[in-house]
Order: C-alpha cells, then sequence, then structure tokens
C-alpha cells in the first residue's frame, strides 16, 4: 500500500495546478492520479472546431505538465473507500491519502442520448467538445451550403455549457460571409430559457440570434438521434419533436461525474455524481479529509478554467487552515463563460455564483464584445495556462 499527504484524482487543469500550487507552498508529498498520457488545453478546441487552431497548439505530454516534486501514478481510480481512507485502482494498486482531492472532469454519458454516438462514428454528427471530433467540425461546417444544421448547448453538469454558443456563432458568421445563411436552416437547443441566465449577456445573445436567423429550442434538450433518417428528437415540457434531415449536428453530449464518486456515497445525487461539498469552502460535507474542485464538484456554479483559478488558490488555504485550525477562505463561485459571438469578438461574461457582475478589469463591463478579448482568449490564455496557471503561479 502506497501513502500520501495529499492525493489528488484527476489530471486536468485542476489537478496539475493544485499540485503545482501545493508544492510551492511547501506541501512535501503530493501524488496525482491520471490515467492519459496527454494533456489537452480545453478551451482552445473551441477554436479547433473553428477553424482557427489546430490539435497540436492544446496538446502537451503529461509528463510535461507534471510539476517536479510532484509522483504522477498514470492509473485510473476504479473505487474509493472515505472511511479506511483508501483508492483502488484499475491497475490493482491500494492507495492511502491523509488528504483527497477530487478533481477527475466529466465524463460523457453517451447512454443518455441514443444514437448519438453511432452518429459521431458516422461523422454527421461532431462537437468541440469531444476531442477526437473536434477537428471534423470545420470542414462539416464549411461544406454545408444549405440544409439544416443543428446546434446543441449541454445541460448541466457541463464543462462551461454556455461556451458551446462559440461553435454556432461562428459558424453563422462564416455562412453569412459565405452568403449561403438564408439558404440554411440553423436551430439552437438550449437546455434552459436562454443561453446563459445572465441577463446583460442574454439581451446582447437574443439580438445576435435573431440577427443569423437562428431559431432558438428553449428548455430543450437533445434525447436521441437517428442515423438512418439523420434526425434529431429533442424534449421540452411541451413535448418531443423530431428535426428532421439533419446535414450537420453540433450536438453535445450529455455529462455526469465518474460512477466510483456515487459508489463511494461521496456525491450529492448518485444519478449525476457531483462531489456533495460545502460550494464555499470545497470541503466534503461528511468527510472532512475529503476535497472537491472542478467540473466534477457541486460548487453551485458554472465550471470554467477561469474558476479554477480562483478555486485552487482557495483551496490550497483551506487545505492548510484545516491542519492549523484556521478560518477558511469562502469561494464565491466566480466563473467565465467566454463567448465568441463572430469570428473576432468575445464576451467574457464573468460572474459569481449569484450571476453577479465580477469584472478582472476593473470598471470594465465584462458583458460587451470585445476584439482585444478574442484575441486574449485564443492567443494570450493558452500561454499563461502552459507557463503560469500549470505551476502555480495564478
Amino acid at each position: 500500500m502506497a501513502g500520501s499527504d495529499v492525493l489528488i484524482v484527476g489530471g486536468g487543469n485542476a489537478g496539475i495546478s493544485l499540485a503545482a500550487r501545493l508544492l510551492r507552498d511547501g506541501v512535501p508529498d503530493v501524488t496525482v492520479v491520471a490515467p492519459q498520457p496527454v494533456h489537452r488545453y480545453k478551451p482552445l478546441l473551441n477554436y479547433v472546431a473553428a477553424g482557427e487552431a489546430s490539435m497540436s497548439e492544446l496538446e502537451r505530454p503529461m509528463a510535461e505538465v507534471v510539476p517536479d516534486g510532484c509522483a504522477w501514478i498514470r492509473d485510473a481510480v476504479e473505487a474509493v473507500d472515505p472511511t479506511a481512507r483508501t483508492v483502488r485502482t484499475r491497475g490493482g494498486r491500494t492507495l492511502h491519502w491523509s488528504t483527497l482531492v477530487l478533481c477527475p472532469g466529466l465524463v460523457e454519458d453517451w447512454g443518455a442520448t441514443p444514437g448519438l454516438q453511432q452518429a459521431y462514428a458516422e461523422g454527421w454528427a461532431a462537437s468541440s467538445y469531444v476531442p477526437g471530433s473536434a477537428p471534423l467540425v470545420w470542414p462539416s461546417v464549411t461544406s454545408l451550403r444549405s440544409g439544416s444544421a443543428v446546434f446543441t448547448v449541454p445541460p448541466e453538469p457541463a464543462s462551461c455549457g454556455p461556451t458551446a454558443l462559440k461553435p454556432l456563432l461562428m459558424a453563422c458568421d462564416h455562412w453569412r460571409r459565405a452568403g449561403v445563411l438564408g439558404d440554411l436552416q440553423v436551430r439552437l437547443v438550449l437546455p434552459e430559457a436562454t443561453g446563459t441566465g445572465i441577463p446583460e449577456a442574454d439581451r446582447f445573445l437574443e439580438d445576435v440570434f435573431a440577427g443569423y436567423g437562428i431559431e432558438v429550442l428553449r428548455e430543450t434538450r437533445i434525447e436521441e438521434v437517428d442515423g438512418d433518417l439523420h434526425s434529431v428528437t429533442v424534449g421540452s415540457p411541451s413535448g418531443r419533436r423530431v428535426l428532421e434531415d439533419v446535414a450537420f449536428a453540433h450536438a453535445v453530449p450529455h455529462y455526469r461525474a465518474p460512477h466510483w464518486i456515487a459508489d463511494a456515497g461521496l456525491a450529492v445525487d448518485p444519478a449525476l455524481g457531483l462531489v456533495d461539498v460545502d460550494p464555499e469552502t470545497m470541503r466534503h460535507r461528511r468527510h472532512g479529509s475529503v476535497w472537491g474542485l472542478g467540473d466534477a464538484a457541486a460548487l453551485a456554479t458554472r465550471p470554467s478554467g477561469g474558476a479554477l483559478r480562483k478555486q485552487v488558490k482557495v483551496l490550497s488555504k483551506n487545505l492548510s487552515a484545516a491542519e492549523t485550525g484556521e478560518p477558511m477562505q469562502h469561494y464565491n463561485g466566480y466563473t467565465v463563460m467566454p463567448i465568441t459571438v463572430s469570428r473576432r469578438k468575445l464576451m467574457l461574461n464573468e460572474v459569481d455564483r449569484n450571476n453577479r457582475s465580477q469584472p478582472s478589469v476593473p470598471f470594465l463591463d465584462p458583458f460587451v464584445p470585445r476584439r482585444w478579448q478574442w484575441l486574449f482568449d485564443r492567443y494570450g490564455l493558452p500561454q499563461v495556462y502552459w507557463h503560469r496557471i500549470l505551476c502555480g503561479r495564478v
């Protein structure tokens, strides 16, 4: 049996940046459990799907991003026993912890949408959310000259769901410039009444949807896909509807947390599996040695990379406070939902968990689209990510 002072499950943004910050803070024994050989900067997937970035720009070998001094166990978690403080891996290891941080991210719930995975395999459905299919989106968009296109925003839980609007709006911008937008029937499937739930952002987005002629299906979710008919069935409180003869579907799968979280009794709701933590301190409500952050934690806010920067800062302080008995810091739910509304303009949408404006730049309205924000999102932030965030410096 191997032991660790701090055992982190997950090798994405949350796990690596937390490990780096803890090591910089002097924590001597930090271990990350993550099976994947490649680390991805996922926000760039939207730009891959828009033909403005390549997969090579967002991928690095995991061995290059694991911080010096951190042990990396390349294995997947199979089970957690919070009473015995052990983790069992798929490879048969048993790991013991003093402190356990769960940030494994979310997994695709293909079973929630029958036929969708097959549509991906057939090539007429794809999305920026699924790395293997992201490079297929832009060729499908640019080859489409007429017919029906469907875009979906995933229901919660999802990794920054409103950013699924990026591929839609960049596609519409391309179709307008190519002179074919009027020949296309573009539909947007929204799980809620509006795109973001933020009144200031939604007022602008509604004008954008109308300007592009997008038919918006509100409080609606994708339920089934028929590959033979190229149809997408959606459901809403008013009933089911079949969208027929779909030429291309940017259909984002539904997501959930890994099953072993609920199996260990650590979830709020077994159906979704999110880690049951205090949203402000990120400590588990029933097991004091267990903490959670990122997409798989029930933090009562929209997950995002910007949210993780705040979460990691608070959690690293709270791990220390739990040892010393000092007061814990509180995470206010800050998140950012960057949406590219046209080819070169982006709105940031920075809010707390109550949708109150939280601009990073004082006195700057975070709901106004700007060109420099697009430039920073596309070119500046990736460099900050690789050289500062993953190093625990931000």
